[in-house]
């Protein structure tokens, strides 16, 4: 009995063929693969979308050898696009491409030093007025001069130099809209709301944005993204684009 159970699992582990509900499965070392379809399709990993739509218009078909699937492309978020087929005749998806936004690594929601934090803002974000404004009061603050202002909680004044040997209290300004990188760079980077603070601390002043926009601009890179895709690829057959 053991020696025929023996048997029979080895048995499995050799290379055949099987008919099961309708298809034929070829069988190597005990794991199934459809004959005649792609059953582990190794997915090509892109960095930008124009990367993707040329893949899509000039080396797809030639990777299917002329017989495209339907393709959507999922804008899975705001650093994420994934090029998957529809439900092939096994009822399930072939990953084709994921496309992944290289963007820098932005420090938020905490306090850092001075200045990193002038350092981040130089190379970081794209200009705006209010950058430059963040700028001006971060890089010129007088040390230990940040002090609370008012009765509600988000309003500080600090004192800034204003020229060679003079100085001024200036209110902090709150909110500030920046534009950091945070997607990709075909599309325009997100309009984000900050609450921008000051404090004192031992090394001198720290600096901090806080996100106050609850994550709407992730959504609004999202539909960015869709928008670019499907005006590139319009025309192109068999590609659906969702978001």
């Amino acid at each position: 009995m053991i020696k025929e159970a023996l048997q029979y699992i080895i048995g499995l582990q050799q290379p055949r063929t099987e008919d099961i509900n309708g298809k034929r499965y070829y069988f190597k070392d005990g794991v199934p693969m459809l004959v005649g379809g792609c059953n582990r399709c190794k997915e090509i990993k892109l960095s930008t979308l124009s990367s993707l739509v040329d893949y899509i218009k000039e080396d797809m078909r030639a990777d299917f050898q002329g017989d495209v699937p339907k393709m959507i492309v999922h804008v899975a978020s705001e650093t994420n696009v994934r090029m998957i087929t529809q439900f092939n005749s096994d009822m399930d998806r072939w990953d084709v491409v994921d496309v992944n936004a290289k963007v820098p690594d932005v420090v938020l929601n905490r306090f850092m030093e001075q200045e990193a934090f002038i350092i981040q803002m130089q190379s970081m974000f794209l200009d705006t007025p209010d950058k430059a404004v963040v700028m001006q009061v971060a890089g010129n603050v007088e040390d230990r001069t940040v002090a609370s202002y008012g009765d509600d909680g988000v309003t500080q004044k600090a004192t800034v130099k204003t020229g060679i040997a003079s100085v001024e209290d200036v209110i902090v300004p709150n909110p500030v809209t920046l534009m950091p990188f945070r997607t990709f760079h075909e599309v325009e980077q997100p309009t984000i709301d900050f609450v921008f603070r000051m404090r004192n601390s031992q090394s001198g002043v720290s600096c901090a944005l806080f996100e106050a926009d609850g994550g709407a601009w992730k959504l609004q890179a999202v539909h960015e993204i869709a928008d670019y895709l499907k005006m590139e690829l319009d025309g192109v057959e068999n590609i659906s684009v969702l978001s």
